[in-house]
């Protein structure tokens, strides 16, 4: 039996994957087996898995008949995995060097989870806007009893599901099936209810996130402001202060949180009808987020560029979201 499988779900990451694969197999031992579910993509990229795939040991790739959404999918690979830990590794970002065997060295007889940290680059990887996702400068260890910490600390690292190494048997012992829809599947399993184990936090980062190029965009804003928070205050078992390191319980009501989506380009007119115009809040809370989501999109974009992000001195996540918003106004006006 591996230690480490390795697994990924995808769809129709044909122009990405490769490299996300090439970069794995550089690292991979004949301790790792590397498993891709791929939820009936329509572009090339079973062709590009399985000529990489082809030759090589423990690695397999299965084509799923349709699309069962990232929770469902990730499941499979879960459950057509043998390792004894499984590292639930995304499509499109990549490892950085001796990543795996970094990850190896972790992997002991009392630990149920690692949880890797992350680097923020744009869309070509070439640029760093986040050195850490987690903002930690050393390795953490979380006992069974320290999970509200665990939250605190590193939770909104584990929105990435690229952070996560699991024992297989913890995953599978576990509730999934609740959490499909979510999007955030693996959250609901670690946090469900306290591991056996303990959990290691790695601080150096060992994945370089490819930024600006995550296929729920359309969906931002019911992720960020509704399913995401839902499912962080779910836990009713851990303490409301790690949560609140996390996210507010209802993020909508505050006008930085709706505007951080409209800079996304993640907050129209639809997107008020749809989540917002049916809820009960103060009415100067309603004006201000009503009159926020029909501004002109296009031209808030031109706005916060030209105006508001040099003034603010904002971060470069900023600047990128800006850039690479669906309303940027060059690519309209120009």
């Amino acid at each position: 039996m591996p230690k480490l499988s390795i697994c990924i779900a995808t769809l129709n990451r044909a122009d990405f994957i490769g490299e996300t694969l090439t970069g794995i197999l550089a690292q991979v031992t004949p301790e790792v087996e590397l498993v891709v579910v791929d939820g009936a993509s329509t572009d090339g990229t079973g062709a590009v898995v399985l000529e990489l795939f082809d030759g090589r040991p423990r690695c397999r790739y299965i084509r799923l008949p349709r699309k069962g959404g990232v929770d469902r999918d990730y499941c499979r690979a879960v459950d057509e995995a043998s390792g004894e830990f499984c590292w639930l590794m995304t499509d499109d970002d990549v490892l950085r060097p001796d990543a795996v065997r970094t990850v190896l060295g972790l992997l002991t007889q009392e630990r149920d989870l690692v949880v890797v940290n992350a680097e923020v680059a744009g869309p070509d990887l070439l640029t760093t806007y986040e050195a850490r996702r987690a903002p930690v400068a050393q390795d953490q260890e979380f006992g069974p009893d320290q999970q509200a910490d665990l939250l605190a600390v590193a939770g909104n690292l584990l929105s990435f599901i690229g952070a996560v190494v699991v024992r297989r048997s913890v995953w599978q012992a576990r509730d999934r099936a609740s959490y499909f829809g979510t999007e955030f599947v693996h959250v609901g399993v670690i946090f469900q209810r306290p591991l056996a184990g303990s959990t290691r936090l790695v601080a150096d980062p060992l994945v370089r996130i490819r930024y600006g190029n995550a296929q729920w965009a359309a969906r931002a804003f019911e992720i960020w402001m509704e399913k995401w928070p839902a499912l962080i205050w779910s836990f009713s078992h851990l303490r409301d202060d790690a949560k609140v390191c996390v996210c507010p319980k209802e993020p909508w009501r505050r006008f930085p949180y709706l505007l951080d989506m409209k800079i996304r380009g993640c907050f129209t007119q639809t997107d008020y009808r749809k989540h917002l115009a049916g809820k009960t809040a103060p009415l100067l809370s309603k004006m201000c987020a009503y009159f926020l989501a029909i501004f002109p999109d296009v031209l808030f974009n031109a706005l916060a560029r030209e105006l508001w992000v040099p003034l603010r001195r904002l971060d470069k996540i900023v600047s990128l979201e800006l850039e690479k918003s669906r309303f940027n106004y060059r690519r309209q006006w120009f």
